[in-house]
């Protein structure tokens, strides 16, 4: 499957990353580098973590995510093309989730960036999108949303945080990455195979469901 070969390949350059300086100076988010025409660091950066924890945390998360997506894409679009969608949905939330970062520092020598946390969250974003209503809990927090309400705080809290350049996360990367998944599939869908996928989003959270959601929780 797509998803455990991209949690696999990633694991595997994090891990050497982590005993090979040089591997991770030349794979690492660095604006001027980039500035000078080193374009893959868009890409090779979210193939790299700070640490093991931040590593098992995204594989973690695009394993729950990423192999949900992946098997609508197949079981809407055909093996091959859903396959393709869901490579292309991966691989070009990379430069897109970090776009933001680069035109902001692209004249700072002391940034550099790593992890797929950016992509992963176009992934998260996706299955919102396919998924509205499905529960999802708050990481350290013992509560139960449905999937676009989780979607709508977690942006309104990494819009905060960005604001205030807070924890030294990437916070920009998520709300791009997020954003461009929930997009990317609402195109795709529409052009390859007519899906509006806006339309069952919103019928999948109209009033009603919602008003059974807040019924069953008193």
């Amino acid at each position: 499957m797509i998803t455990v070969t991209l949690i696999i390949l990633t694991s595997l350059i994090s891990i050497l990353a982590f005993r090979d300086h040089a591997m991770m100076d030349k794979m690492i988010f660095y604006p001027p580098a980039v500035r000078k025409g080193e374009w893959h660091r868009l890409f090779t950066y979210g193939f790299l973590h700070a640490d093991y924890m931040h590593l098992i945390f995204n594989m973690f998360t695009l394993y729950f995510f990423g192999m949900d997506i992946e098997r609508f894409c197949k079981l809407q679009l055909g093996e091959s093309t859903g396959a393709l969608c869901f490579i292309i949905l991966y691989l070009t939330a990379l430069p897109i989730s970090i776009l933001p970062t680069y035109f902001k520092q692209k004249e700072n020598r002391n940034y550099h960036g790593l992890g797929a946390s950016g992509t992963v969250s176009a992934v998260i974003f996706a299955y919102m999108l396919i998924n509205p209503m499905n529960f999802m809990g708050i990481l350290f927090i013992p509560v139960m949303l449905p999937a676009f309400l989780f979607g709508i705080i977690f942006m309104l809290i990494s819009i905060s945080l960005d604001k205030k350049e807070s924890g030294g996360i990437n916070h920009s990367a998520h709300i791009t990455g997020g954003i461009y998944g929930f997009v990317y599939m609402i195109i795709v869908f529409l052009l390859l195979a007519e899906m509006n996928l806006i339309d069952s989003f919103l019928s999948q959270i109209r009033i009603d469901s919602l008003s059974d959601l807040f019924h069953i929780g008193f």
